[in-house]
């Protein structure tokens, strides 16, 4: 028996064990609330993401005709055949969303550090001017540039005053004096319609920086170009990343842009599909052409998270 007193064994003189704590566990029910919150959420990503995944890979291995009716023959030879004859609408797809995604960046960082930091009580008005072209739509805002861009517009004519076309007709941008038609016109659509997804994930990433970061190195000694390059720039790295990624992916894909302001040597691969889809009507090839699309941006954007060093997305 135990002593009253000291709580031992008189035998042994050794406390008695601890009696472990009872667990509590919760209900059945309240452990399948986090999955019940899912299920529309899931149900949605299956009905209109993952079902048509499914049947466009079905299609792409189709062989026939619209008269006929497509038969799936997983005839996989129709990717070969789709990448080895438009590889030159993929690498200016491509090569125009990437450039896109610099001009982006670079119009776009320093007004997302000025909303941030520099703003004050127009911070809130200067927000609402980045999203307010979201408030029209995006065909009739490339169908603005067209006006913007004629060939006897004011900005036109000021460009070649300044000697810019000469610059970009050299590169190969431009075609002499006129600018719609052009490489210059697609690439100044994308880089206008996707700019504010490169500014607004820079203003959330700028906007969670402490200040009292900046000012202790500024007590340091520290010039605004050490700071900015040792403080600021390296934590809103998520910001650059996850911009970049939001303008590049729908820029590589987009159509209207090409459609609108370029001509048949500006055709991105968006065109193609959207061709192949609705007036060529060669559904395999189409879904083809998708899937590689698909691809190749999933492995340069794996290629470029890899590269940028960070894995926190804003």
């Amino acid at each position: 028996m135990t002593s009253p007193t000291t709580g031992t064994s008189p035998s042994t003189g050794t406390p008695p064990a601890p009696v472990p704590p009872a667990i509590h566990r919760p209900p059945l029910r309240r452990t399948l609330v986090p999955y019940w919150l899912l299920l529309p959420g899931i149900l949605w990503l299956l009905v209109f993401f993952v079902l048509p995944l499914i049947y466009q890979a079905s299609t792409s291995v189709q062989t026939g005709s619209l008269e006929e009716g497509f038969r799936v023959t997983w005839h996989f030879p129709t990717y070969w055949d789709a990448l080895t004859e438009y590889w030159p609408h993929f690498t200016r797809s491509l090569l125009y969303a990437g450039t896109a995604t610099v001009l982006c960046l670079m119009l776009g960082y320093p007004l997302a550090y000025l909303i941030a930091f520099r703003a004050g009580r127009w911070r809130n008005l200067l927000l609402v001017l980045v999203i307010a072209p979201f408030f029209t739509s995006f065909l009739i805002r490339t169908l603005a540039w067209k006006t913007i861009l004629a060939d006897s517009g004011p900005l036109v004519e000021f460009l070649d005053t300044v000697g810019f076309l000469d610059v970009t007709q050299l590169l190969g941008m431009t075609d002499g004096d006129r600018v719609l038609a052009t490489p210059l016109a697609v690439v100044t659509g994308l880089t206008y319609n996707f700019l504010p997804f490169m500014i607004l994930p820079l203003y959330t990433s700028l906007e969670r920086i402490d200040p009292r970061l900046h000012e202790a190195a500024g007590d340091l000694y520290a010039s605004p170009a050490t700071v900015f390059r040792t403080v600021t720039f390296p934590l809103s790295l998520p910001g650059v990343v996850s911009g970049t990624l939001l303008t590049f992916i729908p820029a590589s894909g987009d159509y209207i842009n090409a459609e609108l302001l370029g001509s048949t040597d500006t055709k991105m691969v968006g065109n193609v599909i959207q061709s192949q889809f609705l007036r060529v009507l060669d559904y395999p090839t189409a879904a083809a052409l998708s899937f590689l699309l698909m691809a190749i941006v999933l492995i340069v954007v794996t290629f470029y998270i890899r590269r940028a060093g960070t894995e926190e997305l804003v």
